[in-house]
C-alpha cells in the first residue's frame, strides 16, 4: 500500500458522549498543525442527514457502533473511508480507542493499514405493487411485531425460489458486520466481516427445524407478510430506521451497490475484537 493523501478531515461526534468535546478539540488543534482542514458535525442519535462536502478525504466517528451504522449508510454511496473512533468500551466495529486515534490516522496516511470493505444492504417495501419506503443498513434488518403477541408470520423466498413459511417472534437478515450483532443473540452464526454473504436468522421461530441460513451476497431475498397476522408488524433496519408494515407487504433485501469503507485498527484484527468481546479464554475453565 502507498501513502495516502489527506486534505480535509469531517469529524462527526456523538454528542451524548462527554468525552466528545474534549476530543474533537485535540483533533482540531492535531489537523491543524498539519495543514489539514478539519470540520465537525454533531449529532444525538435523531438520523439528521449528515452534509459531507464532496472534497472531504476521510470521516472520523466519535462514538460507538451506533454511531457508525449512523455515518455508514450517509456515506456509502460517496466513497470515503470511515476511522471509528469509540468512547466507551469496544464495539465490534469501533475497534480503535481514544488513546490510539492519532497513531491510527498517522498509520493509514503511511498506508500501513487497510481498509475493510464492509457489504451494506438495501431494504425495499413494497405495498400494492409500489415502492414505499427504502433504507440502507451496515448490520441488519429485522420484521417483528409491533404488538402484544410476539408470534409473526413470514414468507421467505430466496432467488424466486420459496424457502419457507415461517412462524417465529420475527425474521433477521444480517450483513457479515452484523453476525455479532442481534443475529448473534438470535443464534445465528459469526462471518468474517469481509465476506459478501447475508445471514437469514428466524427469531425464536415455533419449529425447531427452521435454522439460521447463509446465503451468496448476491442473492434476492424476499419477505411476504401473509394475511390473518394476529398482530402488527413492524421493520427496523440497524435499529435506528423504521417502517410500519401492513398484511400483504413484500420487503426485498439486497446487497447494496456501494459498500462502507472501514479503516481498521493496526493494534487488533476482527479477530481479537471477538475474542475479547465474546471472552474466548480457550482455557478449561472458560
Amino acid at each position: 500500500m502507498g501513502t495516502r493523501e489527506v486534505k480535509k478531515v469531517l469529524v462527526i461526534a456523538n454528542s451524548k458522549k462527554a468525552a466528545a468535546p474534549s476530543l474533537v478539540e485535540s483533533m482540531q488543534g492535531y489537523f491543524a498543525g498539519h495543514g489539514i482542514q478539519c470540520y465537525v458535525r454533531q449529532t444525538d442519535g435523531d438520523d439528521s442527514p449528515i452534509d459531507v462536502a464532496s472534497d472531504t478525504d476521510l470521516v472520523i466517528t466519535l462514538g460507538g457502533d451506533g454511531t457508525v451504522l449512523y455515518c455508514a449508510r450517509y456515506l456509502q454511496d460517496l466513497g470515503i473511508p470511515i476511522l471509528a473512533v469509540n468512547l466507551g468500551t469496544f464495539g465490534y466495529i469501533t475497534e480503535v480507542s481514544v488513546d490510539e486515534w492519532k497513531e491510527a490516522f498517522e498509520q493509514y496516511v503511511a498506508g500501513q493499514i487497510h481498509i475493510s470493505r464492509r457489504l451494506m444492504i438495501r431494504v425495499s417495501v413494497y405495498r400494492d405493487g409500489k415502492k414505499i419506503w427504502q433504507a440502507h443498513g451496515l448490520n441488519e434488518m429485522v420484521v417483528t411485531s409491533s404488538g402484544i403477541s410476539k408470534v409473526v408470520n413470514l414468507d421467505l423466498t430466496v432467488n424466486q425460489t420459496h424457502a419457507g413459511f415461517f412462524r417465529a417472534d420475527g425474521m433477521i437478515i444480517a450483513t457479515p458486520t452484523g453476525s455479532t450483532g442481534y443475529s448473534l443473540a438470535a443464534g445465528g452464526p459469526i462471518l468474517d466481516a469481509d465476506l459478501s454473504a447475508l445471514i437469514v436468522t428466524p427469531v425464536c421461530p415455533f419449529t425447531l427445524s427452521n435454522r439460521p441460513l447463509v446465503v451468496n451476497g448476491e442473492s434476492q431475498l424476499m419477505i411476504e407478510i401473509p394475511h390473518g397476522q394476529r398482530t402488527g408488524l413492524v421493520l427496523t433496519v440497524d435499529g435506528q430506521q423504521l417502517c410500519p408494515l401492513d398484511e400483504g407487504d413484500r420487503i426485498v433485501v439486497e446487497k447494496s451497490r456501494s459498500r462502507a469503507l472501514l479503516i481498521t485498527s493496526g493494534r487488533r484484527n476482527y479477530i481479537d475484537v471477538i475474542r475479547e468481546k465474546l471472552n474466548w479464554s480457550g482455557g478449561m475453565h472458560a
